[in-house]
């Protein structure tokens, strides 16, 4: 069984969440480099959705360098997948500096978002 998952009542089409889902699933480490993926049609099959939209995920995400794909063995993720985790962590942590910054313009106080973080890295309720 896949670990990819899709929302049909979502307002993102699936073969973007499809490659949203499979580029978490690599950067979290769940698929390792140079792992199978599922083929077109058994993915397809899997999730009920035409293997014309996995065909565009892997298409996509072989053009981001997520996956490679070698004729008649399928689809395989990609063998250095450091670039795509560096490139996450620093979209992660601008997002971070921008809530950070725009915490501190509403008047929430260092002390409170050190303590907010704090909360989250150990995996307290917040909110």
């Amino acid at each position: 069984m896949s670990r990819i998952m899709v929302d049909l009542r979502s307002r993102t089409p699936i073969f973007e969440q499809i490659v949203n889902s499979v580029r978490d699933l690599v950067i979290k480490g769940f698929l390792k480099p140079d792992e199978h993926l599922p083929s077109v049609r058994a993915l397809a099959a899997e999730l009920a959705i035409n293997p014309n939209t996995i065909q565009k995920a892997y298409g996509e995400l072989e053009r981001q360098g997520v996956i490679y794909s070698l004729a008649g063995r399928g689809n395989f993720v990609a063998s250095d997948i450091s670039v795509l985790r560096d490139a996450h962590r620093e979209e992660l942590l601008l997002a971070l500096g921008k809530s950070v910054k725009a915490a501190s313009d509403y008047g929430i106080s260092k002390d409170e978002i050190e303590k907010y973080v704090s909360e989250a890295l150990k995996g307290g309720n917040i909110g």
